[in-house]
């Protein structure tokens, strides 16, 4: 139904931010797992976090459980996972885990690579596995990148900080375009899916209705239902749906807003209308929701967030899988 009017006030999230470490250029950094297990306690690998940098992240040893959105990924050697600003996720247990992690800011790279390596798209592939030439391809550029952090005074400062930047556009758009292997076919979806997509981004909590975004674009709900089920294998309502459930499960496990706050924020006219709806998608209360998500962390009433150089606080589900 129709979003009640209010003001766009987001709730108040609190957000990892990017902090350069000391003596590097600001924006990108690489480090190894190891390196990551000496820079954070235990204690702070605790807890849901939503960064505002990118997370790219590949194993060369054993294997990381790692949930993004409340979606969990096993990521073995040779996978590629990807994290973008205004997910939220959880780290699994590092010690079974060996791989280099790269960090970046969004504005490092210039908008036109930054528009080929589809940075900004928020229903990219978190988990990604390239083969044969690509994976070759993939790891040589994660190295470069790698030696060429570590190697801060080879160059001067800007010629370095350039360095990083090409570097880094290599690697994010060779995994934005890996080929598709024979007999699994991936057609780009088509304009008026995308419309939809990017409407729905837009507008969700304003409106919950396919309606209402049928008449904004210009098509008929028939139309988008169509468009939907091809490109996203869902009915366009659903696929609705799905996304305000999400944000509602990102201010729920990460912002410490009450449920009738989040309510408002989500455009639903009572926290009563709220909760039903989430109960009915979600198979439990935004409260028992919350407990839920929070049990997971060490400390279950505070997430602690802590700076590691980079700004990064992590946080792994222990032992549930």
């Amino acid at each position: 139904m129709m979003a009640k009017n209010r003001h766009r006030s987001p709730c108040e999230i609190p957000e990892i931010p990017f902090v350069a470490p000391a003596g590097t250029p600001a924006g990108v950094e690489v480090m190894s797992l190891a390196e990551l297990r000496r820079r954070v306690s235990e204690r702070t690998l605790a807890g849901p976090q939503r960064p505002d940098f990118h997370h790219l992240l590949t194993l060369t040893a054993g294997d990381l459980w790692h949930v993004v959105d409340f979606n969990g990924y096993a990521l073995r050697p040779g996978s590629w996972l990807w994290v973008r600003p205004g997910q939220v996720h959880q780290w699994g247990d590092l010690t079974k885990a060996e791989g280099t992690l790269i960090l970046f800011q969004q504005d490092v790279l210039d908008p036109a690579t930054a528009t080929a390596a589809r940075v900004d798209d928020p229903h990219a592939p978190v988990v990604t596995t390239p083969v044969a030439a690509d994976a070759e391809a993939v790891t040589m550029a994660a190295e470069h990148l790698s030696r060429e952090f570590q190697a801060l005074g080879h160059l001067p400062l800007e010629a370095h900080i350039a360095a990083l930047r090409h570097l880094l556009a290599v690697l994010l758009l060779r995994l934005a375009h890996l080929t598709v292997p024979v007999g699994s076919p991936a057609p780009e979806p088509d304009e008026t899916y995308l419309r939809f997509r990017d409407a729905v981004e837009r507008n969700f909590t304003s409106t919950r209705r396919v309606e209402d975004y049928a008449r904004m674009l210009g098509y008929s709900g028939r139309t988008l239902a169509r468009a939907t089920l091809s490109n996203a294998g869902l009915s366009a309502k659903e696929f609705i749906d799905r996304r305000v459930v999400l944000e509602a499960k990102r201010l729920l496990a990460h912002g410490d807003e009450s449920a009738a706050r989040i309510s408002d924020h989500l455009g639903f006219v009572t926290p009563s209308q709220f909760s039903k709806y989430f109960m009915q998608r979600a198979g439990r209360s935004p409260i028992d929701f919350r407990r839920e998500i929070r049990g997971l962390a060490t400390n279950e009433s505070h997430f602690d967030h802590q700076d590691i150089g980079s700004g990064i606080a992590t946080a792994p589900p222990k032992g549930e899988h």
